[in-house]
């Protein structure tokens, strides 16, 4: 098991950050850090993604574990490991992907739906997988699959809410994805980010305690 997948385990939250403007990210990246969410992505299709995840790298680097999300194919996860990531997610299953990030060294958690894609990523050297889109899918298929695919750990992103987090939880996650919920970007750029601290303390806490 890779350093970056006990984090995940441990942290239980990943935070998305997906077309977020350059001038507010280091502000928003700071606030969920005094809110005590430390895992974060930042997704290929937000721009200037790799300079944001290289700078992140060197000032955030002692505190976070800074990943690329929406890592489509293989030219992508070559960007993102020269720029410093230290994982790669992804929506889809991109064995090459995979194998890339498994040569080096930089665990990949790709997007995977049905058992067939979550065995086929396992396969292709997935430590962990990330079952999308669960705002569709909902808890309760998670707890189906998780029963004859206990072995696999499983990142469940989309649809998670104060209200539900637990039920992710009790359902096989190992940990939650969150976008929109995290990091909302009305208050980014209306320099609310006491709110995204208080809101990143509230998710910190509830996953902390389950």
């Amino acid at each position: 098991m890779s350093q970056m997948l006990e984090r995940l385990q441990r942290e239980k939250i990943v935070a998305i950050f997906r077309y977020i403007e350059d001038q507010y990210a280091d502000q928003a990246a700071e606030a969920l850090l005094a809110g005590g969410i430390t895992l974060m992505e930042i997704t290929m299709n937000t721009e200037g993604a790799a300079g944001m995840i290289n700078r992140w790298r060197d000032k955030y680097g002692s505190q976070a574990g800074i990943g690329a999300g929406t890592v489509l194919d293989l030219d992508m996860a070559k960007e993102a490991v020269a720029a410093g990531s230290q994982f790669l997610i992804s929506p889809n299953l991109d064995e090459a992907v995979v194998e890339y990030g498994y040569a080096n060294g930089v665990p990949v958690w790709p997007g995977v739906m049905t058992p067939t894609e979550i065995v086929r990523a396992w396969k292709a050297g997935a430590e962990a997988v990330k079952v999308f889109p669960m705002a569709t899918l909902g808890w309760k298929y998670l707890s189906e699959i998780r029963a004859p695919l206990d072995k696999i750990p499983m990142l469940a992103t989309g649809g998670v809410d104060l209200d539900n987090i637990a039920d992710y939880f009790k359902a096989g996650a190992c940990a939650v994805g969150m976008g929109s919920k995290l990091v909302n970007l009305d208050w980014v750029r209306s320099g609310r980010f006491d709110l995204l601290t208080e809101r990143a303390r509230k998710f910190a806490d509830a996953a902390k305690a389950l």
